[in-house]
């Protein structure tokens, strides 16, 4: 593949670093102070690999609009409106957005969408992410994506952290706490809380480069696809 990488961050690095090893190309990279000459040095690109920051969504979003160019994004910390402008960019080249391209992360969402089936009306959960002390966000959106797997309806009630007298736990809460400090790549913990039980599922990641190599893995598939926007979950799993 021909590789525009756009953010060259600690992410961006590793996947150039990676690509180049796989025998890829890398097109150009792009970051916020060369944001401008996205057009120009994406002539030719097969894909765009976006791990950048929300502020450089615009400027991705006009070149894959003009370019029909493939975009594979993990940007995280987006809001509500940010994420619907992946499926309008679905009508002009296949995009994929996941905050997680981890494929240990893409099992623990199919097992949380079975447990949360069975458990949510009898048990209590809790969620716990965990990661380094440069992390800007909170909660990781792999959190949010865990939250929403565990409770795709949103029934639930999320509470972020608690503080003080706040009462006895809602039956209809769901905790999501976040743990910020030293170099911990991230830790994801689900625990379902019933009466005499507790199941518990925890995914712990040792480096980036897990990430690094889940996205190189879905760029390659979602080249090959036609226009359309894509869950990572429906590539590995067909359809869910």
């Amino acid at each position: 593949m021909n590789i525009l990488l756009t953010g060259y961050g600690r992410m961006g690095r590793l996947i150039e670093q990676t690509a180049l090893a796989a025998g890829d190309k890398i097109a150009g990279i792009v970051d916020i102070g060369n944001i401008n000459e996205l057009p120009v040095l994406g002539r030719g690109a097969d894909i765009v690999m976006d791990f950048s920051a929300p502020a450089a969504l615009p400027a991705v979003a006009e070149f894959v609009r003009a370019s029909g160019t493939p975009l594979l994004s993990g940007v995280t910390g987006l809001g509500e409106a940010e994420l619907a402008v992946f499926d309008e960019l679905g009508r002009y080249a296949p995009v994929m957005h996941s905050a997680n391209y981890s494929l240990g992360i893409a099992v623990f969402r199919r097992v949380l969408e079975e447990a949360g089936g069975v458990l949510r009306q009898d048990f209590d959960i809790e969620i716990v992410e965990t990661h380094h002390n440069q992390k800007v966000d909170a909660p990781s959106g792999t959190a949010k994506l865990l939250l929403d797997a565990v409770d795709p309806n949103h029934e639930l009630t999320p509470v972020y952290g608690r503080q003080g007298i706040c009462g006895k736990r809602g039956k209809k809460e769901i905790g999501v706490h976040a743990l910020r400090g030293g170099t911990e790549a991230g830790t994801h913990t689900v625990n379902f809380f019933g009466t005499d039980e507790v199941f518990e599922i925890t995914h712990r990641a040792s480096s980036r480069q897990i990430f690094v190599n889940g996205a190189l893995r879905m760029a390659r598939k979602l080249v090959q696809l036609p226009k359309g926007r894509y869950q990572l979950q429906e590539i590995l799993f067909g359809g869910k």
